[in-house]
């Protein structure tokens, strides 16, 4: 078994589980790749991929492959990057959140820039969702999220904690500061952050603590767009208190308390389990964590 083998392996396995495309990706011959693929399931004698006619599909001991292959190549890479250009920083890949990545990424990548200068830094920002992805398919060394990692192949660690607020325009139900009942709450119409976001999973944990369930009458991946609507009396919406300190003070909405929630949540570093941390990446988590 060598990387060639894992390297067409995982071809296969982008390619929809099609010889033929990888093969074309790869500029090889389908038969070349057929047999590495044969040579793996010889060497560890087991089926990485079902036959069914012309069509391949990936077993669960190709999964397990998978994972395997992705970080040992990955692994491989950072090594060759490392030895090959020893004075230079490499790449590091960093995906965040949208609320910090609009809110402090800014800051972190300008302090990381400072201390590495002759370092390539390359973000993405999306949903929580995406970047948990990114992170299990080496496409990101880490990620900044808020709330709840759920692969057991990711390992992370707080290093901010962050408050949500329910808002409503200037006219509406509530006035400012006041606190209201879980019951009268759960009542209003919501205006809310998209699945798969920490935003949205922070508060439909702190729904289903108090009792309650959500059918958000809209759902947006932008908070402006959120408060905008709720400025508008369109209803309640529930959003990252950092973010909107402009329209607060502007009168745009005003914030209201729900008795007995708590709409605090965690903002957190992610890595695979797997990962090994370069000096630079090393460096951005202390930037992040303040050090």
């Amino acid at each position: 078994m060598t990387l060639r083998h894992l390297k067409i392996f995982l071809a296969v396995c982008s390619c929809g589980c099609n010889v033929t495309r990888a093969a074309e990706k790869l500029y090889l011959s389908q038969p070349a790749v057929s047999l590495a693929i044969r040579e793996l399931e010889e060497y560890y004698g087991v089926r990485l991929f079902e036959r069914f006619s012309r069509q391949l599909k990936i077993t669960e001991a190709g999964m397990h492959m998978k994972e395997y292959a992705v970080h040992i190549l990955a692994l491989f890479e950072e090594m060759e990057g490392e030895m090959r250009e020893w004075d230079s920083a490499g790449v590091l890949r960093v995906g965040a959140s949208i609320t910090i990545g609009s809110q402090f990424m800014p800051e972190y990548a300008g302090k990381f820039q400072q201390a590495f200068p002759n370092a390539e830094l390359r973000v993405r920002i999306g949903p929580s969702e995406g970047l948990e992805k990114g992170l299990l398919e080496n496409e990101l060394d880490l990620a900044l999220i808020e709330g709840t990692v759920h692969s057991p192949n990711l390992v992370y660690e707080a290093y901010m904690e962050d408050e949500l607020t329910a808002v409503c325009s200037a006219d509406g139900p509530f006035r400012k500061g006041e606190t209201v009942s879980v019951k009268t709450f759960s009542e209003q119409r919501f205006l809310l952050r998209e699945k798969g976001s920490g935003t949205r999973e922070a508060f439909d944990s702190a729904a289903s603590l108090a009792g309650f369930s959500v059918d958000p009458v809209w759902e947006a991946t932008s908070t402006a767009a959120l408060v905008n609507a709720a400025e508008h009396g369109l209803g309640i919406a529930v959003v990252p208190l950092r973010m909107i300190g402009q329209a607060l003070r502007e009168g745009k909405v005003v914030p209201f308390s729900v008795e007995g929630m708590k709409l605090k949540r965690q903002f957190v570093i992610v890595r695979h389990k797997n990962k090994f941390l370069s000096r630079s990446a090393q460096a951005f988590v202390g930037i992040c964590k303040g050090q």
